[in-house]
């Protein structure tokens, strides 16, 4: 029986105590604000965030994981002979589902990849899947299984509490973000 081991992005945020008990490997990104630049999970956390954010003059930005990083994490976990199953935030949101393709296309390591096509808990509860049936031996195609069910069978819904960040991020113009914050519009984006 070979061993599976679960690698994801930080876009989970997963709480440390499920990932250390379910040993999920985390490959963070980097997270840009104003002037500062920080590695998600790591300088900065999800606390520390939302008020940094909601301070900051542009819209914070981030930057996915290199193809060296996740080469390198492949690599090492892999050191045992363990297969890796890697889940990532969605490819339409970000390049790292692609840098980590690649990456598992050129490490020395048995990789799978997959794009999990949700951010945050969505992600987060396809990962945490991954790793507890991982945990209990099950086999690499029985685990990819169940994560495609969890990914069909899940939706993510999204409300914006504010129009500022929409109006940073130049989605919407100043007019429309003033009438929506004069009516108090909240967004539920799905």
């Amino acid at each position: 029986m070979t061993n599976i081991k679960i690698v994801t992005d930080s876009t989970t945020d997963l709480p440390k105590e499920i990932i250390d008990e379910l040993k999920i490997t985390v490959v963070p990104l980097t997270i840009h604000i104003d002037d500062q630049t920080f590695v998600d999970g790591v300088d900065l956390s999800p606390e520390d965030f939302l008020p940094m954010m909601a301070k900051a003059e542009q819209l914070p930005k981030t930057s996915q994981p290199s193809i060296g990083e996740f080469i390198n994490k492949y690599e090492e976990l892999a050191a045992d002979g363990s297969q890796i199953l890697s889940i990532h935030m969605t490819s339409g949101m970000s390049g790292t589902y692609r840098a980590a393709s690649m990456a598992a296309e050129q490490a020395n390591a048995d990789v799978k990849v997959i794009d999990s096509t949700y951010i945050a808990s969505a992600l987060g509860f396809q990962v945490v899947e991954a790793a507890k049936l991982a945990k209990e031996g099950k086999p690499l195609q029985q685990i990819v299984a169940r994560i495609e069910e969890i990914r069909n069978n899940s939706k993510l819904f999204v409300v914006v509490s504010t129009l500022e960040n929409l109006l940073k991020g130049g989605r919407i113009g100043r007019g429309k973000a003033w009438i929506g914050s004069l009516l108090k519009l909240k967004l539920l984006l799905h």
